[in-house]
This record gives structure tokens, sequence and C-alpha cells, in this order.
């Protein structure tokens, strides 16, 4: 039977909102070096990285050490990997037009603004997207069905984001796709692989804690924000509203799954 130490989880999230903090404090600080805020975009991965660690270090001797690193171990890998990307795909680029717009119209300072708007927002989001993990190192009992489960569907996660990434470079690499709507491999069966792997990814790591009611239900609210942010906040519809005036987006859009993959319409 599984138990779980509430008063030490509760001593761990101070230190845990603290990491989110100095990463994205201190990338805040890189971002004023470079001239651009689109750094802050690399942090989203590592701050979950530095937040896994920190949470793996504080809950020694509290929960299954199995289960213990099993949700630090994959959260750093989803984190690293994430960042690693997205620092290469922006290598050589000026500011993201994102925060180009939003900064244009900054009330007042717009590093402040972005500051405000932007990394510290975006570390609170760390923060507490990330409780399932840190719930994960105070739940004892060895690890069952539940975990297993839930980082089989991490695995799924991964591999949709990593092929469809890589598929995507590919396509964008090749100048005589200039100007062309990817509608290729994985981008055939879902408009969004690289946002459905997300959603696999932070829906089975809240499956590591599930073998107990409590946690999980302490923690639900983690992959239920993540889910929101990717398909109705700044992934999936911010994303489409750019797009939609591309030539040829309606027709893949009217083919093309918006989110959880199936075959293509004819």
């Amino acid at each position: 039977m599984s138990g779980f130490s509430w008063a030490a989880f509760a001593q761990g999230l101070a230190p845990c909102a603290g990491a989110a903090l100095a990463v994205m404090l201190a990338t805040f600080a890189v971002g004023l070096h470079k001239g651009v805020h689109r750094v802050v975009d690399v942090a989203w991965g590592i701050g979950f990285a530095v937040v896994a660690l920190v949470s793996y270090v504080l809950s020694a001797g509290e929960g299954d050490d199995g289960r213990r690193l099993l949700a630090a171990v994959l959260t750093a890998v989803w984190g690293l990997r994430l960042a690693g990307h997205i620092a290469h795909r922006g290598r050589g680029h000026g500011e993201d037009p994102r925060y180009e717009a939003m900064l244009a119209k900054a009330p007042g300072n717009p590093d402040l603004y972005a500051l405000r708007k932007v990394y510290l927002l975006q570390g609170a989001l760390v923060w507490l997207i990330s409780l399932p993990v840190q719930a994960a190192g105070y739940l004892t009992g060895p690890v069952g069905g539940w975990a297993w489960a839930g980082a089989a569907l991490w695995a799924v996660g991964l591999l949709f984001e990593g092929v469809g990434d890589h598929q995507l470079a590919r396509f964008k690499a090749d100048p005589a796709n200039r100007g062309k709507i990817m509608d290729r491999g994985l981008w055939a069966w879902t408009r969004h692989p690289n946002y459905f792997g997300d959603f696999c990814v932070w829906w089975g790591l809240f499956l590591i804690v599930c073998q107990a009611p409590g946690p999980a239900a302490a923690t639900l609210v983690s992959p239920v924000l993540m889910s929101f942010l990717l398909i109705g906040g700044s992934g999936k519809a911010l994303l489409e509203r750019h797009m939609a005036e591309r030539p040829g987006f309606a027709a893949y859009r009217a083919r093309t799954s918006g989110f959880l993959p199936r075959p293509p319409r004819r």
C-alpha cells in the first residue's frame, strides 16, 4: 500500500518555486545581454529539469527511490531535449515575432514588462505544472502499473515530439518547400504532433502519482493546465491564428486532425 508524506511535500514546494524563479531570472539576464527575449523559450524546458532535480534531492529518504528516479529522469530528458531543440532552431535569428509584437505595445520599460509578463509568468507555470513530478518523490510503495503506464505514455509523447520536430526541420531545410504547408509524416496525421507529444508527456508524468488518490487529486491541475495551454492557449490556437491566411492551410486543416492523430481525410 502506498503512503504519502504531505508535510515533506509541502516543505519542498518553496525550494522548487525558488529553483524555477532562479532559472527565469538568470535567463532574463541573458536576454538583456543578447537583446532578445526569445531565450525564455529555451529556459522553459530547463526550468522543468531543474525543478525535477531539486525535488529529487529534497525527497531523499521520503518516497520510493525507483519512483523518485523515474519521475526525475523522465522530466529531465523531456525538458533538456526540448531546450536543445529550441536553442538550435533559434540560433542566428532575431527576436521572436510574438515577443516583438507584445513588447511594441508594452507600457513603460519593455524589458521590465517582459520580466513580469513572460519570465515570471513562465516560472510560475513551470512550478505549477511540475507538481506531479514534485509529488512523485514523496509517494511510498513500489513502482506499479500506474507508473509504468505513465512511462509508456511519456515515451509515446517524446516520440511524437522528436520525430515531428525532425520532420519539420528537414522540410524547412529544403528550399523547394519555401511557402508550403508541412503535411507529411506525422504532420499528415495531426497538425500539431509536437503539441500532442507534450500532451502525452504531461499526462504520463501525472499517471506516476495516480497510485495514491490524494496526490493524484492534488496535482490534477498540472496536466489539465498544460492541456489548456497546448490546445487553447499559447500553443495550437495561437499558432493557427498566425497560419490562417497562408496558402494551402485551409485545405490542410480540412483534411488533417487538429490535435489527436488520425489518418488524413481524402
